[in-house]
C-alpha cells in the first residue's frame, strides 16, 4: 500500500496576524545566516495575504513580486521595505544579548 501525500503550502496556515508573527519569528530562528531563508519567508506571507492586492499597495507589480520572492529572486531592500509596510511588518534591529555589560563613552 502506498502512502498518498500532498505538498505542504505555508501560506494556507497564515490566518491571522499572530500567525504571521509567529511563523516570520521561527522564520529568523531558523534562518541563521541565511538572508534567501528571511526573503522566502516573507514571499509566503505575501502570498496568504493576496499578491495582487499587496502589489496595489506597494506600487510594484504582481509579477515583479513574484519574481523577487522567487527561489532565484533577489530583491533590494527597498523591495523589502515596501512589503513589510504594506503586510503590516515593522523591520527593527536590535543588539545581541550578552554575557558582559559594557558602558558606552
Amino acid at each position: 500500500m502506498s502512502i498518498k501525500t500532498t505538498r505542504w503550502d505555508s501560506a494556507e496556515h497564515l490566518k491571522t496576524d499572530e500567525d504571521v508573527q509567529l511563523y516570520l519569528e521561527a522564520c529568523f530562528e531558523e534562518a541563521g545566516d541565511d538572508p534567501a531563508f528571511i526573503i522566502h519567508a516573507l514571499g509566503v506571507i505575501a502570498r496568504a495575504r493576496n499578491m495582487s492586492q499587496l502589489a496595489r499597495d506597494t506600487g510594484l507589480t504582481r509579477e515583479g513580486l513574484y519574481k523577487a520572492f522567487s527561489s532565484d529572486g533577489n530583491p533590494t531592500f527597498t523591495t523589502v521595505a515596501k512589503v513589510a509596510k504594506a503586510l503590516g511588518l515593522l523591520i527593527t534591529v536590535q543588539t545581541k544579548a550578552t554575557n558582559t555589560t559594557r558602558e558606552m563613552q
